[in-house]
């Protein structure tokens, strides 16, 4: 390969389960990175040991088994969240590590007696790919794209963002991980197509309706689903062998961390084997004991047609969103040339028989389901070198509404889902009291009608208001999101023309 400067931008697909990273040189070539044993794909999984080592990626995979309680996995579900709606409960059911909510309205992690934010990982995981790629190209690495799930909010966003400020990382551009495979799929093959790209990753899943345009990469609607991934297709066989178990033993495993470990682990092996074979076994020996001492095994026989029983409902769930983001962006099926699978979920049959059903034809195989993503972000991050020879527009959109709250607690939208980015809208405004000297505006994204149930960007807090009657100051809200998805709020007095200074509140729960 040949030497690169070393202020190359890399393209780092950051995971739920596996990262994975990619660098692109001149004429679209793009490489993958490997691990030092060969492997395209880290874990994003960080454990602590018993003697109090940091472990990260396979490293720490491999002693998952032994040590549930300290290895923290799937962590980016809960970047950027607050943990409101139930969401600390929601993870904690399928996970053995403890969580519970921190003190900026967000969600912290218990691992060998101490606590960390959900960022804090995410930063040791994105340090141990920058590592990699460092040794690798033999300079270090200092400026990555880094991609997200489209349906992201801004703060999942600035909670990447924040990951590799923490590592001393410049994240040049986050793009969104449809985006970036549909640019694996299209560079270079001079295409005027509408494809519809089904994102089916660890733990999240994304839709994305994109017109390719040679090298224009237009998005016309996006959504998703961050709670709907392998993880609950592994979780639905768990919840079946376990009450299987119980049944017959009277037993419940629940309780047992190392005994769950090993159930997750073999689920989600079987779940692999059954995109090969009709059946496996699910055996599991000296499981846990009876009362009396004797060991008891795990002995049960699963077929694909049990896992498909178990997993109808997650898999009508990806077509109910596709369905949504189709009437969206006021597409019918007839209307796309292809429909492209990205992330390894998408590799069972059940998944691929089902949109070959709902679309009357097979999906694209035309992009590597687990490297895609990866070589999107390389390649767009190569397009933002100053010698580069690919030149690209990206145009995407804002999957959720983002709004103010307006009187009696309801969402008034500024901005609505779907609308393309980059995009501003101004709102005018005025004082509502005497002298007043603040604004202060709550800022929400979703898509439900109430603020209650979205989630709260922050209170911005607008100071320097001209003292005057109330209603006589004229001032105007500019809303910006750039081209990351990334919301900045700033004001001005109309008749001053004075810039305002923005404050954010960091909220509290």
């Amino acid at each position: 390969m040949e030497k690169l400067p070393p202020d190359t931008i890399v393209g780092i697909d950051l995971g739920t389960t596996n990262s994975c990273a990619a660098v692109a040189t001149g004429g679209g070539q793009v490489k993958l990175i490997p691990h030092k044993g060969g492997e395209y794909t880290i874990p994003s999984i960080f454990a602590i040991d018993d003697k109090g080592h940091e472990l990260i990626g396979h490293d720490a995979k491999r002693q998952w088994q032994l040590n549930p309680r300290n290895t923290l996995y799937a962590t980016k579900r809960l970047i950027g969240r607050s943990p409101k709606d139930g969401i600390v409960e929601t993870v904690q059911r399928s996970v053995q590590y403890r969580l519970h909510g921190g003190e900026h309205n967000d969600v912290e992690l218990d691992c060998h007696g101490r606590t960390f934010q959900v960022q804090d990982v995410a930063a040791k995981i994105l340090a141990k790919i920058r590592d990699v790629a460092s040794d690798h190209l033999g300079f270090k690495v200092r400026r990555a794209v880094v991609t997200v799930p489209a349906y992201f909010t801004d703060r999942q966003r600035q909670g990447v963002k924040e990951a590799g400020r923490l590592i001393d990382l410049e994240v040049v551009r986050i793009i969104n991980e449809p985006t970036a495979a549909s640019l694996a799929y299209g560079i270079g093959r001079k295409l005027d197509e509408r494809v519809l790209v089904y994102d089916l990753g660890g733990g999240t899943f994304d839709v994305s309706i994109i017109e390719i345009r040679d090298r224009v990469f237009e998005v016309k609607a996006t959504g998703g689903d961050i709670f709907l991934g392998g993880i609950d297709f592994d979780d639905a066989v768990i919840r079946h062998v376990l009450e299987d178990f119980e049944k017959k033993h009277g037993i419940d495993l629940t309780g047992d961390p190392v005994a769950m470990q090993r159930v997750r682990d073999l689920a989600e092996r079987t779940k692999i084997d059954l995109s090969a074979r009709t059946e496996a076994p699910f055996s599991i020996p000296f499981i846990t004991m009876t009362p009396q001492g004797q060991p008891l095994n795990m002995d049960l026989r699963f077929t694909r047609t049990l896992l498909e029983e178990l997993t109808r409902g997650l898999v009508q769930r990806t077509l109910d969103i596709v369905e949504q983001v189709m009437a969206e962006a006021r597409v019918e099926r007839k209307d796309l040339d292809e429909v492209m699978l990205v992330g390894g979920q998408t590799r069972m049959p059940f998944v691929q028989q089902t949109l070959t059903h709902y679309f009357k034809k097979p999906p694209s195989k035309g992009v590597h389901p687990d490297e895609a993503v990866a070589i999107g972000a390389a390649l767009y991050a190569w397009s933002l070198q100053d010698n580069s020879d690919l030149k690209l527009q990206l145009l995407d959109v804002i999957p959720m509404a983002i709004g103010l709250e307006a009187a009696g607690g309801a969402m008034h939208v500024v901005l609505p889902r779907n609308a393309p980015i980059p995009n501003a809208k101004a709102l005018a405004a005025t004082s509502s009291a005497d002298n007043q000297s603040e604004l202060m505006v709550r800022i929400f994204q979703g898509d439900r009608p109430d603020t209650s149930r979205n989630e709260l960007l922050g209170e911005f807090v607008f100071g320097g208001v001209r003292p005057a009657r109330a209603g006589s100051v004229r001032l105007e809200i500019l809303f910006e999101v750039s081209i990351e998805g990334i919301l900045t709020v700033s004001a001005s007095d109309l008749d001053t023309g004075r810039q305002m200074k923005t404050t954010l509140r960091v909220t509290q729960s």
